[in-house]
């Protein structure tokens, strides 16, 4: 930006002549911010004021009210004062080569300077920093000759501690006065008391030293990311402060502090936390990603990834910060699988590499983060009923080898397959096994069989899972076991008269009823020779008949 003083002409406001003129200029392009501020007594600028001294952030100056005095400039000289010694005096001329700039109008007289200066000097007051400068005007007039003591001095002190920006300055900065009050605010603007302590803002009187301490994120600073192997962020607080002083005369001295305040580098470290949900998916929060700073890439196992990829999702929170999800599935192909033998367990991994952009430099930093789960994994069946039976499905894993499939004490092979009916089929992607009804191992309870597959440790034969499949009876099914029991369901619907129930049938003997029904089936369970069983025989076979 280019700024210019228009008045009588235009006059560019360069670095110095900003310290001579009394102007501040500050450029933070990284906040977008700019800004000028200009003092009541700076050239070009007209002003009815009381005494005032003002530390700026580039110049101190120091103005007083003229008495009747020549104001003519050539017919006055300065002497500067410095560690108690008056320097050679000069005129106002040499002084302002000098880089002093004295200006005499009807009402005031001003002096201002930039920090540093040769005939200025540093002190401490009360323990607190100052830089000062102590000038006295002459002008003799006649026999009479004028004196005006013109002294600026300006804290300097500036800490950061536990979370607040602290600015010190002494009670009474300036000997002769009392000090009457103080108003602090920042960018330039004084709050009211009762809103500074609602903002967190600590003024306090130590022995005689003013303390304001101002929390570092408080409204109306500037916060900004930065990447220096690690991310940090720092914090600009644009503070004013006003400390107004009484002499005996009851005449006003205004003390006007601008300071920029600015935090060390303070660490940010972003964080990652995972939950694992009951879908078997990995769901990944990367938390307290700073508002200027964005997700450029994501990494998982080495694989780019992208929202239409993977799950990836922008959460805003309240305290200007966001975060991003991340959800993976455990059976994504870019997670990593690794078999633990000792607990019989499965490790999942992720390992995720995020990076994150600073804006708007966009310089780059690196969040690497690894998240894992067990999950137990002994092979599991997939059941599913069919027409007259159950059928089970097995996808194989490369360590599915470490255990055995059994029905009760009995292994599962080729040969134990064919000797109870089931059909059996393995190759190298799964294992598929068809159990009919009604065949070796099921177990009946009313109108539904189970069936059960354990899977066993290889070693040890201890049962670790297992799969359990109920299905319903077909509606008219007779089952005939090898101990001589008979199971028989049985469709009454169209037997039975209006409103008559299947609990009130028997078999041929009238003391063996149905051991379940419902609204029209009823479920019969009894010995083969038993219950009034008609018995033919045969000459290679025996007939057993109830009705």
């Amino acid at each position: 930006p280019h700024f210019e003083a228009v008045r009588t002409g235009a006059y560019t406001i360069t670095e110095q002549y900003a310290a001579e003129c009394g102007y501040s200029l500050m450029v933070l392009p990284l906040l977008g911010h700019v800004e000028l501020r200009a003092s009541y007594f700076s050239c070009h600028t007209d002003n009815k004021s009381p005494r005032e001294v003002i530390c700026e952030v580039n110049y101190m100056e120091v103005s007083v009210q003229r008495e009747a005095y020549s104001p003519v400039p050539s017919q006055w000289q300065v002497m500067f004062q410095r560690d108690g010694d008056l320097l050679s005096p000069m005129n106002l001329s040499e002084a302002r080569k000098q880089g002093y700039v004295i200006k005499l109008t009807d009402r005031r007289v001003v002096l201002r300077t930039a920090y540093g200066q040769p005939e200025s000097f540093s002190v401490k007051v009360n323990g607190v920093p100052v830089e000062l400068v102590h000038a006295t005007l002459l002008s003799r007039q006649g026999w009479l000759v004028f004196m005006v003591d013109l002294v600026a001095a300006c804290s300097m002190e500036g800490l950061y501690d536990s979370g607040y920006i602290t600015w010190e300055t002494p009670q009474a900065l300036y000997p002769r006065l009392d000090s009457a009050q103080i108003s602090v605010g920042l960018n330039g603007e004084l709050m009211m008391q009762s809103v500074a302590e609602k903002r967190g803002y600590i003024v306090d009187n130590r022995n005689t030293t003013v303390h304001i301490s101002i929390p570092y994120n408080a409204d109306g600073g500037y916060r900004k990311s930065l990447v220096s192997g690690e991310l940090y962020e720092y914090y600009i607080l644009h503070l004013y402060v006003e400390q107004t002083s009484q002499k005996k005369d009851h005449i006003d001295t205004r003390l006007r502090f601008h300071g920029t305040l600015v935090t060390p580098l303070l660490l940010h470290p972003v964080f990652t936390e995972n939950t694992v949900l009951e879908d078997r998916t990995f769901t990944v929060y990367l938390g307290d990603v700073p508002e200027d700073v964005k997700l450029a890439a994501v990494h998982v196992n080495g694989h780019l990834t992208n929202a239409s990829v993977h799950t990836i999702v922008k959460v805003v929170q309240p305290n200007n910060t966001h975060g991003y999800t991340l959800k993976v599935p455990f059976d994504d192909p870019v997670v990593t699988q690794q078999f633990c033998k000792e607990n019989a367990t499965l490790l999942y991994r992720l390992d995720i590499n995020y990076t994150l952009t600073v804006e708007p430099e966009s310089n780059s930093i690196y969040h690497v983060a690894s998240v894992m789960t067990l999950m137990d994994i002994p092979p599991a069946f997939y059941g599913q009923c069919y027409e007259s039976g159950i059928s089970f499905k097995l996808d194989h894993r490369p360590f599915d080898y470490l255990w055995e499939i059994s029905f009760g004490t009995d292994l599962l092979t080729s040969e134990l397959a064919a000797q109870h009916g089931y059909i059996l089929s393995n190759d190298s992607q799964s294992l598929l096994l068809n159990v009919p009804l009604f065949t070796h191992g099921y177990q009946y309870n009313g109108f539904f069989a189970t069936f059960e597959i354990l899977m066993r440790d290889r070693e040890t034969s201890a049962v670790q899972s297992s799969t359990v499949k109920t299905c319903p009876f077909p509606a008219t099914e007779l089952i005939c076991s090898t101990d001589g029991t008979m199971t028989v369901v049985v469709d009454l619907s169209l037997a039975l008269p209006s409103g008559g129930s299947p609990g009130r049938t028997s078999l041929l003997d009238n003391k063996c009823g149905p051991k379940e029904t419902d609204d029209t089936r009823a479920l019969f369970s009894f010995p083969i020779n038993n219950c009034g069983s008609i018995i033919k025989l045969a000459e290679a076979y025996v007939t057993y008949e109830n009705e």
